[in-house]
């Protein structure tokens, strides 16, 4: 089973409220996320969040169940690293929000096909 590794990134949300995709793995293959990391841009605080969620749930907002992260803060002009190990299966998503569209969200991802 090859390897190929991958960089995503977004732009995040202008609510917590509002979700958006990073990432997601095929039908066909596996991936382990070692890292997220969450910048601000902006001179004020941000809140972000961050879930997996299966398929089934990609356009729509996450169970209690799905959360990784929820509202926690990125200081203005400021950047959080989630070293996290996660691991992804057949088509799961991570999804995330922000309350502030000046916040970006970077994954840094082993893909196994």
């Amino acid at each position: 089973m090859p390897t190929v590794y991958r960089n995503a990134q977004l732009q995040g949300t202008s609510s917590t409220g509002s979700y958006s995709n990073l990432y997601n793995t095929s039908s066909s293959a596996t991936a382990v996320i070692s890292s997220v990391v969450v910048t601000n841009t902006a001179a004020t605080s941000a809140l972000y969040r961050l879930a997996i969620v299966p398929a089934s749930a990609s356009a729509a907002a996450p169970s209690a169940s799905n959360w990784i992260v929820y509202d926690a803060t990125v200081q203005a002009n400021d950047t959080v690293c989630l070293t996290l190990g996660l691991t992804l299966g057949n088509s799961q998503f991570i999804r995330v929000s922000s309350s502030a569209n000046t916040v970006t969200f970077s994954a840094y991802i082993s893909e196994i096909t």
